[in-house]
């Protein structure tokens, strides 16, 4: 038996639902193992087609798509032609979300970890692939940050892919420079106030509601792929005036520290997963 391996073959971004912390935005490296024989050319599965085939099943199975633990036991799901509706209880409120078929990955698992989730996806990557490829492993790893960061999710709506998808989020460092020097105390306050948020844009808000005595901000909109709606408790959503693309989101922080230090220049560099992101200077 031979092995083909390729570490960092992609990153997935998504946001997934946790009975505590609620919506969360995720970012996991992905490595992969493939076992099998070898085939008339020599090989297990040619590298040129590893990320082309596997990176292309990852993409549509999880990435860009709320994750949901369907052994969560105060959740809800009906599905309604092509659009599933979701509602989680939460310890301080709950989670509403409705979306096309298409922007959710149900898993049959009690937890979205990467031990629980790594199983699952490789039995379906292993579907897409030859019949000399035995095995499919996978190793899913958040990056390893040295330093502050956050989990955020968001959705875009003008977004021509799948960015559009109201819950799906991405865990991302950030770095702070005022006046050339980095300041980490600056960094953790930001990663702290965004822990475990929704980065709304104000203009997508459609309501306030009450849950049981908790106020509740609802969003809806309506993009390419379909009608988007998500209702989350106000503690956690950040509302800014613009999208919430990392262009904006840069933009936004450093503008806010600007105006508290207004002597000052300000870089913030702010990530959207692993190795990309933007940079914005006030």
């Amino acid at each position: 038996m031979n092995l083909l391996f390729v570490r960092h073959l992609t990153v997935i971004d998504f946001s997934f639902l946790h009975p505590d912390r609620g919506l969360v935005g995720e970012s996991w490296i992905v490595d992969v193992e493939l076992e099998g024989e070898l085939n008339e050319q020599g090989m297990v599965f040619d590298f040129s087609h590893v990320k082309r085939v596997i990176k292309a099943g990852i993409d549509q199975f999880i990435d860009h798509k709320l994750v949901v633990p369907t052994q969560l036991p105060k959740l809800a799901v009906e599905q309604e032609s092509d659009q599933v509706h979701l509602r989680l209880e939460l310890p301080h409120g709950e989670i509403g979300h409705a979306s096309p078929a298409q922007a959710l990955a149900l898993l049959d698992i009690a937890e979205v970890t990467p031990e629980q989730v790594a199983p699952v996806l490789a039995t379906y990557l292993k579907e897409l692939l030859p019949d000399n490829v035995r095995q499919v492993h996978l190793q899913l790893r958040p990056e390893d940050i040295d330093g502050a960061f956050y989990q955020y999710s968001h959705g875009l709506k003008k977004h021509d892919g799948n960015c559009q998808r109201i819950a799906h989020g991405h865990r991302s460092r950030i770095e702070i420079l005022k006046d050339g020097k980095r300041c980490p105390d600056l960094e953790q306050q930001w990663a702290e106030t965004w822990r475990d948020i929704y980065i709304a844009t104000r203009e997508d808000q459609t309501a306030v509601v009450s849950v049981d005595g908790v106020e509740h901000l609802e969003f809806r909109y309506q993009a390419n792929q379909g009608s988007f709606y998500l209702r989350l408790p106000r503690q956690q959503v950040y509302m800014i005036d613009t999208d919430s693309t990392v262009e904006w989101i840069a933009q936004h922080i450093a503008q806010s520290l600007k105006q508290q230090a207004p002597d000052s220049q300000i870089q913030v560099r702010a990530y959207e997963g692993v190795d990309k992101g933007s940079i914005a200077v006030a």
